[in-house]
């Protein structure tokens, strides 16, 4: 029997309640596991208002460290009980340190580890290196029950590094949880399009799906654009939502197929990587 993976994305708008969000979350969850699905994927930073637009020190106080934080422990219970991944994205604390993170649940409920945002942005209405330390976890892939997933953060999914060294570590698809939208300096620029564009290139160039999970709403005059989709190993779109849609995204790959291809398309075969000093 072929292998496959079924994938699935959360969009939605949360509100600023830890619990009302975390049971918003949870009921996608379900949804999407009723419907098949292997990997469910939230948006970034779900359990409250995105709190990076400016730099106010009283939101430091939503950093909670991870196995102890109620996201990670009530999706842990969901994950075993439904038998599917999520990839839990929290405002992590660890002593002095604060950090943007994913703690990856296997399907049987086991957090498997975190991943720590490796890029962190800095621009108007995006002010998170106030707010986060950069990782320190270096990129990572989890080997779960369902299949083995790479995990980048937002700001990450721009960095075509940071895409191929997830493929090169095994991944069978690359998940990005993200919370962008509006950009208040200029009113009329829209990222929405070349936000898609950057991951569909790296499904073309690493032959792998790829999720995007973005939030939408309006907060306080910052909109948040959702169009979160997922993308075939061609980098074409699979499925997606629209700017202010709200549910629930899936599709299904054949990883026996997509390795067939990645293999005949010859993209790892031919690096050549005493070329790439200069990427150092």
């Amino acid at each position: 029997m072929a292998r496959t993976l079924t994938l699935a994305a959360i969009q939605f708008a949360p509100s600023d309640d830890v619990q009302a969000n975390i049971d918003r979350v949870a009921g996608f969850v379900r949804e999407a596991a009723a419907r098949g699905a292997d990997v469910v994927l939230p948006p970034e930073l779900f359990c409250g208002v995105y709190f990076c637009k400016t730099q106010e020190e009283e939101h430091f106080a939503r950093a909670m460290e991870w196995p102890d934080h109620p996201a990670v422990r009530q999706l842990s219970a969901l994950a075993a009980e439904l038998g599917v991944v999520i990839p839990v994205s929290i405002y992590e604390k660890e002593g002095p340190l604060y950090f943007n993170s994913v703690v990856m649940i296997d399907a049987d409920g086991t957090p498997l580890g975190v991943y720590r945002k490796s890029h962190i942005p800095d621009g108007p209405g995006y002010q998170e290196k106030f707010y986060f330390r950069p990782g320190d976890t270096g990129f990572r892939t989890w080997s779960t029950l369902k299949g083995r997933l790479g995990v980048g953060i937002c700001w990450d999914q721009w960095f075509p590094e940071c895409a191929r060294a997830m493929a090169l570590m095994g991944a069978d698809a690359l998940l990005y949880p993200t919370a962008i939208g509006a950009e208040p300096q200029d009113a009329g620029l829209d990222t929405a399009a070349r936000w898609r564009r950057g991951m569909q290139g790296h499904a073309v160039a690493n032959v792998i799906p790829v999720v995007a999970a973005n939030r939408v709403g309006d907060e306080g005059g910052q909109v948040f654009y959702g169009t979160s989709f997922i993308t075939d190993e061609t980098g074409e779109i699979a499925c997606d939502f629209a700017r202010t849609e709200e549910g629930v995204l899936i599709a299904t790959f054949d990883l026996d197929r997509i390795g067939q291809a990645r293999a005949a398309w010859g993209f790892f075969r031919d690096r050549r990587t005493d070329l790439y000093d200069i990427l150092l």
